[in-house]
C-alpha cells in the first residue's frame, strides 16, 4: 500500500522535464449525476456524452503536440472521473493523493491510488481528517519554488502545512470565497515567465494582496466575470502555449500580445459540470507508463 506515516519525507523539486507528462481519463461514463457546485445545478443529465466525447478528443489531440498524455481507465459509476486534476499533487516521485471532500466522489480515490502505485509512485497520505483536492487546489508556480493552494471551499487549510513540509515548498494560501469558484484552477492560473490570469471576484481581500505582491503588475491578468465564467482561468499552460475554453476576444488578444500561443477549444459540455481544461489534465514527471490502447 502506500508509505503513510507519523513522518512526512521531505523531497527536492523535481526539475521540469522539455515535454511534460499528462494524465487523462477518457469521458466514456460522463454524466452530471449529482449536484456538489452551482454548475451542475440545473443540470442533471443534460450534458451531451457525443458532444463531450469530440470535446475531450479536441483537446486530447492538441495536448499530444506538445506533451505526453498516459491514460486511466474510466469506471462506470464515477462520472467526474474525467476531472484528473482532483486526483492528486505530483512532486518527482511522490504523489499527495486527493482525499475527497465530498462523498460523491471519494470512490475515485480508490481507482487513482491504484493506478499511482502501478504506475510506480510513492504516496505520501495525508492525515485522515483533512480534504485536499489535488491540483484543483494546489498549483506550482513556473518560475519559482513556489505552490499556491486555496481553500475554503472544498481542501481545508490545514493541508497547507502539510504539503509545505512533504514537498519543501513555500506554499502560500489563498481563501476562495465565491462558490462558484470551488476550486484554485476554476479562477487562477500561474502562467510561465511569472505572468498569472485570475478572476479577483474569488478570492478575499488578503489572498488578493498575496497574488499582486508575488507578481509584477505588468504580469497580471484579471479576467472578468463573463470570461472566469466560461472558465479561462481553468487554463492548460506549456511553455508558451495556453489551451483553454472559448474565450471573449479581449481576452484572447491580451493572452496573445504577452507572448502566448492560445488555443481556445470548446468545452462548454465539461463546464456543466464545474470543469473545463485545466480540470481534465493532471501534470505528472516523466516517469510513466505508456498509454492505454
Amino acid at each position: 500500500m502506500s508509505t503513510q506515516s507519523t513522518q512526512v519525507p521531505s523531497i527536492a523539486p523535481a526539475s521540469v522535464p522539455s515535454q511534460p507528462t499528462l494524465l487523462m481519463c477518457p469521458p466514456r461514463f460522463y454524466d452530471v449525476s449529482y449536484v456538489i457546485n452551482p454548475w451542475m445545478a440545473g443540470n442533471l443529465h443534460a450534458a451531451s456524452q457525443h458532444r463531450a466525447t469530440q470535446q475531450w478528443n479536441g483537446l486530447y489531440k492538441a495536448l499530444c503536440n506538445i506533451a505526453k498524455v498516459v491514460l486511466i481507465e474510466p469506471h462506470p459509476s464515477l462520472p467526474d472521473m474525467v476531472f484528473t486534476a482532483n486526483a492528486g499533487l505530483h512532486q518527482g516521485d511522490f504523489v499527495i493523493p486527493t482525499r475527497f471532500s465530498c462523498p460523491e466522489r471519494r470512490f475515485e480515490e480508490t481507482f487513482f491510488r491504484r493506478w499511482f502505485l502501478d504506475s510506480g509512485y510513492t504516496l505520501i497520505d495525508l492525515p485522515d481528517s483533512i480534504s485536499f483536492e489535488g491540483e484543483g487546489d494546489a498549483l506550482f508556480s513556473s518560475d519559482v519554488p513556489r505552490l499556491w493552494a486555496g481553500w475554503g471551499m472544498r481542501t481545508q487549510q490545514g493541508s497547507h502545512a502539510f504539503l509545505a513540509q512533504a514537498l519543501d515548498v513555500e506554499v502560500i494560501s489563498l481563501r476562495l470565497v465565491d462558490p462558484r469558484f470551488y476550486h484554485l484552477d476554476t479562477c487562477f492560473a500561474p502562467l510561465t515567465d511569472g505572468y498569472v490570469m485570475y478572476f479577483p471576484g474569488a478570492f478575499d481581500a488578503e489572498a488578493l494582496a498575496r497574488i499582486r505582491q508575488l507578481h509584477h503588475p505588468d504580469r497580471c491578468i484579471p479576467v472578468s466575470l463573463a470570461d472566469a465564467s466560461r472558465f479561462a482561468c481553468n487554463a492548460i499552460n506549456i511553455g508558451r502555449d495556453i489551451l483553454l475554453n472559448q474565450v471573449s476576444r479581449e481576452l484572447f488578444d491580451r493572452l496573445s500580445q504577452e507572448g502566448f500561443n492560445v488555443t481556445a477549444l470548446p468545452l462548454d459540455e465539461f463546464i456543466k459540470a464545474g470543469g473545463a481544461a485545466k480540470c481534465l489534465v493532471m501534470q505528472l514527471g516523466p516517469a510513466v507508463p505508456p498509454p492505454l490502447d
